[in-house]
């Protein structure tokens, strides 16, 4: 298939980059036929990292799966944020980890860490296990938030990292389709104002937490008093923390 054409199928399906997509799909196949397979579930809808199987995400290649969230760029300020706060040796959690990118990216950045990443999707799970087998100390379960968690964990978790669901129930249905049409509704339903899942780990979350242990949750500049709320209403003092650069929000929970 000439590039050109290549690149005017992809503009008329909406793809903003799709010079760049060309050039990325047509590196990852090896004949006319699997290249026309992987432009044909591109132009469906499906997300570019889906269809390519990977993911770049803090200068890193994260293995990707059909049925898993793809992580965004504005999630690497919450691996920044990170990596300020998070010590040689720290324990680190991934909580809602999708396919584990924050945490590897974590350890990537922090060097020797002992990092834990849990989601409760089994495909998530899946999938994060290829990520994480890259880190020496890394390990990746299966459960509801804390439950997934070994209880040698409690109360010495240094950095606890949340990129939980956080668009309002009501307002999935406006995300672009490759978000709400593929990739899991559990991963992106926050509840009726988004913050429900925030409540439930800022709840759990003092009794993870080693002593000036943090917690670091994902959120927008709309839910970011909601989401500090829920973390002084259980006793951690808040920073809300932004990016213009990456156009993101996060709250720090830090345990006194």
């Amino acid at each position: 298939m000439p590039t050109d054409a290549l690149v005017a199928r992809l503009r008329a399906a909406g793809c903003v980059f799709a010079e760049d997509e060309a050039r990325l799909l047509r590196d990852a196949t090896t004949s006319p036929d699997e290249l026309e397979a992987m432009v044909r579930r591109r132009v469906d809808g499906e997300p570019l990292e889906i269809v390519l199987g990977w993911a770049e995400f803090c200068g890193l290649r994260i293995e990707m799966a059909p049925g898993v969230f793809v992580p965004r760029q504005r999630s690497e300020f919450l691996v920044g944020t990170a990596v300020e706060l998070a010590r040689p040796g720290a324990v680190v959690v991934d909580l809602c980890c999708g396919s584990g990118a924050l945490g590897v990216a974590v350890a990537a950045k922090t060097g020797e860490i002992e990092l834990y990443a849990a989601d409760i999707d089994p495909v998530a799970v899946a999938c994060a296990r290829r990520n994480v087998a890259a880190v020496q100390h890394g390990h990746v379960c299966q459960g509801d938030l804390f439950d997934a968690l070994p209880s040698r964990l409690r109360g010495r978790v240094d950095v606890l990292i949340v990129n939980a669901p956080y668009v309002p129930t009501d307002e999935i249905d406006r995300m672009p389709p490759e978000a709400r049409d593929h990739e899991p509704h559990l991963a992106l339903d926050g509840g009726p104002d988004g913050v429900d899942v925030h409540r439930r780990v800022a709840a759990g979350a003092p009794d993870w937490l080693a002593p000036g242990g943090h917690l670091i949750i994902e959120t927008s500049d709309l839910q970011a008093d909601r989401t500090a709320a829920a973390m002084t209403a259980h006793g951690l003092a808040t920073r809300v923390v932004t990016s213009d650069e990456l156009d993101a929000t996060a709250v720090i929970g830090t345990r006194p």
